[in-house]
């Protein structure tokens, strides 16, 4: 889709206005006449990885000093998204997603990083997962370059499931996974984490892809809200009744960290989530049941292949005063040697997965890999942003909508959904709510058709 430049700016008002605290100024010289750079980063765990192991690229890069910024996640959107539509310049290198790199660089918030990668042979662009590549891309151009990508899928701990002589099939229904869910919830295990944390990267990512199964969308053909309809209302339904019945303790406040925890460390039975999670589950020394773990494609309903497509991304905002060593943090962190070195100094669990093919012809990796590898690429080469519902609709994404009016939309529309999962209002209630918010964006389309 194209949009307009008023449009981009008038659906980041409210981000915008946000107060920018916490950042210094990007492109600074250091004491001794370097350039130092001012990176801004989620606060995964691949990421504080690599913020560990970044005096290796000070020392390839003499006279570069890294400053990090590193946020947890609804944070790190917020002030990103805030600096970059407005050229603050705070940072050089900005962590984002294939939501946001083909919408800002087509308004020219991004430097075009094609140059660069075509001029470095041994960088190979093309060794990227082929889906995330054009994901990330604007006019035939990359905008961003992947760190680590990612489809969902069903994690669960094997030991309770043959404990409790439990079984899916490979490709199980949501009915089927809610019901094992309540035979495993007990004392002292739950049956299922679903995250239900505010967001629209939060309880939104997963709930989308259920709203998508169970046939549902969020506008029709003509940008008509269809957030009251009885698909999506069932599908909401079924994913709060599902936390709150055999969920996780306080699932209004779980999110991708919470989740991952709680299953590493036996406190859940299940877990429906981003495969990069694997970095933290198959890693003996953040858990418990490394090597116990299964995996499933993302249930099924009306629709099958229903994994999302997501990648964290490095790009440079075309305020930053130093894109050339922008640029050169961004080679080494997204850069084959920097997954081989992961991988040598950390151990293979915590080499950031799905980003390039290569990643799974690693030795060490490809060891580690084999429960979940080929599950791993199938969803992520599955996944079509293009078509991502049963019905037709006007927008893309699988578990986002690729406007920019979503942000939003969607942090609105995930208050509402994240209040029902705490019992605070009924899910009908809070769809009614979320409707009339969606109406307001879909009208503004239907004014420019």
């Amino acid at each position: 889709m194209k949009f307009s430049r008023p449009r981009m700016f008038g659906a980041l008002v409210a981000t915008v206005t946000l107060v920018m605290t916490g950042c210094s100024g990007a492109g600074s010289l250091t004491g001794g006449g370097g350039r130092e750079i001012t990176v801004a980063m989620v606060s995964n765990s691949q990421m504080q990885d690599a913020v560990a192991l970044s005096d290796q690229f000070e020392e390839q890069n003499p006279g570069v000093s890294v400053k990090f910024v590193t946020l947890s996640e609804n944070e790190a959107r917020a002030k990103i998204t805030a600096s970059v539509a407005t050229g603050g310049g705070e940072f050089d290198v900005v962590m984002i997603s294939n939501y946001e790199t083909p919408m800002w660089g087509e308004y020219g918030w991004l430097v075009n990083l094609s140059p660069y990668m075509d001029a470095d042979p041994e960088y190979d662009a093309d060794d990227f997962i082929p889906t995330l590549k054009t994901a990330l891309s604007h006019d035939g151009s990359m905008y961003s370059a992947p760190f680590y990508g990612e489809s969902s899928f069903l994690m669960y701990n094997k030991k309770l499931f043959e404990q409790a002589g439990v079984t899916l099939r490979a490709n199980p229904t949501w009915p089927e996974v809610a019901e094992v869910a309540k035979k495993l919830d007990n004392e002292r295990t739950a049956g299922i984490c679903l995250r239900g944390k505010p967001g629209w990267g939060e309880v939104l990512a997963p709930l989308n892809t259920v709203i998508n199964a169970f046939g549902g969308r969020w506008y029709d053909e003509d940008w008509n809200a269809q957030l009251d309809s009885p698909e999506v209302e069932a599908a909401v339904q079924f994913y709060v009744d599902t936390v709150r019945n055999h969920g996780e303790a306080g699932a209004s406040s779980s999110g991708f960290q919470e989740c991952g925890n709680l299953l590493s460390q036996g406190q859940v039975a299940m877990w429906y989530d981003a495969t990069s999670a694997v970095s933290v589950l198959e890693s003996p020394e953040t858990s418990s049941i490394a090597g116990d773990v299964g995996y499933l494609p993302a249930p099924s309903m009306a629709k099958q292949d229903n994994g999302w497509l997501y990648t964290w991304s490095l790009g440079i905002p075309t305020s930053s005063k130093h894109p050339d060593e922008a640029w050169s943090f961004i080679r080494w962190m997204t850069s084959k040697s920097y997954i081989e070195y992961v991988s040598e100094k950390l151990g293979p669990s915590h080499v950031p997965p799905g980003s390039r093919l290569s990643t799974y012809e690693l030795p060490a990796y490809k060891e580690l890999a084999k429960p979940f590898a080929e599950q791993t690429l199938t969803s992520m080469q599955a996944a079509n942003q293009l078509k991502p519902t049963l019905q037709p609709v006007p927008y893309t994404g699988v578990q986002f909508l690729a406007i920019p009016e979503f942000q939003d939309l969607g942090t609105r529309v995930s208050q509402q959904i994240s209040a029902a999962i705490a019992g605070q209002i009924s899910v009908k209630d809070a769809l009614a709510q979320s409707q009339e918010y969606a109406e307001v964006v879909g009208k503004s389309y239907q004014r420019e058709q």
